[in-house]
């Protein structure tokens, strides 16, 4: 394990940055995201959770893809050039690190996502342990550990001081680079971050919503949740805004549009919300007609169709985005209450 002040955080990135691309949470006029890092960037790694999860970075909100050129009656395409030279993503926080292994189910499984792959595959991620989780957390429901990162570097913070633990072969690689900037840990280092941790553990466990049970939740219930009547009640209060899924660190929805340069087509990609009503829509219409049945669909994806093909592996993580974005409070935390309340006869 390794160390160093905080106060050489900007000192240390600029040092990562003369070898590679640096993404990390940034702010920008009052809201902090992950950003290219830039000298002068205003780097904020004590926020908790930035508005958008560290996913844009492996899977952009918006992607050309290829453009198609028109010159003498003749068309010329050109795919959009793959990722090919290693990058940092610094400060994940544990739930979003799950939430990127929740995308490699997706993009990783055959057909592979080439896009995303090259940028997996080139991609390194320090991940930050959450000193003070915050009350919409509820990672360890998804049995995520916010007091152990488990990424390619590790990163602890106590008292003005930054712990770095190389986890993988790629975090060992960018160890090296930073040599010059840290320095050795001691058995009484070891004996603070292992006091951290039991601190952040016993903080998570006084988090209004670690009482959420996923009994019944399962790859074997669809059934069962499907035609409960309660998604006649829950969905009500929604307003298909799409927040939710643009928050969400393991949404994976997109759509591809074409944009007429003048000269050819630019095919992109771009995140799509199956929360809106013109989702999927094909030429007959739309297989799910009312906003019941797209709101229902959010949550069996997430807690029963996405663990049945997945080896168990829920696709929420708990970071809160959604408790704390939704306007109108209708998120997965409601509705696994519900269903609690309703097993419990309440």
């Amino acid at each position: 394990m390794k160390k160093i002040s905080k106060s050489n955080l900007q000192e240390l990135i600029a040092l990562i940055a003369e070898n590679q691309q640096v993404y990390l949470p940034v702010e920008v006029r009052g809201e902090t995201n992950y950003e290219r890092y830039t000298e002068g960037a205003k780097i904020d790694i004590d926020t908790l959770k930035t508005v958008k999860s560290a996913k844009e970075v492996f899977f952009p909100q918006s992607e050309t893809l290829y453009t198609v050129v028109t010159e003498n009656k003749k068309y010329r395409i050109t795919q959009q050039e793959l990722q090919n030279e290693s990058f940092v993503v610094f400060g994940v926080r544990p739930c979003d690190v799950k939430g990127i292994e929740v995308l490699d189910k997706v993009f990783l499984s055959k057909p592979v996502d080439s896009f995303y792959k090259a940028r997996r595959d080139n991609g390194i991620i320090v991940s930050f342990a959450c000193s003070e989780p915050e009350e919409s957390c509820f990672c360890k429901v998804f049995g995520i550990d916010c007091a152990e990162p488990s990424a390619d570097v590790a990163l602890w913070e106590k008292d003005g001081t930054l712990y770095w633990k190389a986890l993988t072969e790629k975090g060992e690689s960018l160890t090296k680079q930073c040599d010059s900037l840290l320095t050795d840990t001691d058995s009484a280092d070891e004996a603070s971050v292992d006091a951290l941790k039991k601190d952040i553990r016993s903080i998570v466990e006084k988090l209004p919503y670690m009482n959420l049970s996923l009994d019944g939740w399962h790859g074997d219930a669809t059934n069962e949740r499907f035609n409960s009547e309660l998604w006649a009640q829950l969905y009500k209060p929604c307003l298909a805004c799409g927040t939710c899924t643009f928050v969400c660190p393991t949404c994976q929805c997109y759509d591809l549009k074409d944009y007429d340069t003048g000269k050819g087509i630019q095919r992109y990609r771009c995140w799509d919300s199956c929360m809106y009503s013109d989702f999927t829509m094909m030429a007959h219409g739309n297989n799910r007609t009312s906003q019941m049945q797209r709101y229902r669909q959010r949550f069996m994806h997430k807690l029963v169709y996405f663990p049945k093909n997945n080896d168990g592996m829920y696709s929420c993580v708990g970071c809160g985005r959604c408790v704390d974005k939704c306007p109108a409070s209708t998120n997965i935390v409601k509705v696994i209450k519900a269903f609690m309340n309703e097993e419990a006869g309440k």
